[in-house]
């Protein structure tokens, strides 16, 4: 897929989440977040769905995983820049934004938080199958 064609279809997926309340067909339910990110060189803003998963204390953990591919997202480095951002995750009737901080799970965090995301979408144990880089996690924590 062209960087162009990524685009669109990430952009399909932005509106389709903030016209249905979160909701997006082609995944069936499954909970997305849309991640609000800075670019670490550019500067420029962007907005990346993802998976994600809610944490029992009021956070998401998304999953660096580039669908398996040898190399982190661009949008993990983002965050490593500027961890302080925002997300839009599902509400009742609407999208509700909610301001986090990211930070990146140390080795026992991660591998307990991988194998539970792992254990809900089974693609995220294959992602880590096919490539040799320690895929991370980031657990996104409500700004205090």
């Amino acid at each position: 897929m062209s960087n162009e064609e990524r685009t669109s279809w990430n952009q399909q997926i932005i509106d389709e989440f903030r016209a249905n309340a979160g909701s997006v067909a082609q995944f069936g339910g499954k909970a997305l977040v849309l991640l609000h990110h800075t670019g670490a060189k550019s500067g420029a803003a962007y907005v990346s769905p993802l998976a994600g998963f809610p944490t029992p204390e009021g956070g998401w953990v998304i999953v660096a995983s580039n669908a398996g591919r040898d190399n982190h997202p661009a949008w993990y480095h983002n965050l490593q820049a500027h961890p302080e951002t925002s997300i839009e995750v599902p509400g009742d009737d609407d999208v509700r934004t909610v301001k986090v901080s990211a930070r990146i799970a140390g080795d026992d965090e991660r591998d307990t938080l991988y194998a539970e995301v792992a254990a809900k979408a089974p693609q995220f144990g294959e992602y880590q199958k096919g490539t040799s880089r320690r895929i991370p996690i980031v657990v996104l924590e409500p700004a205090a």
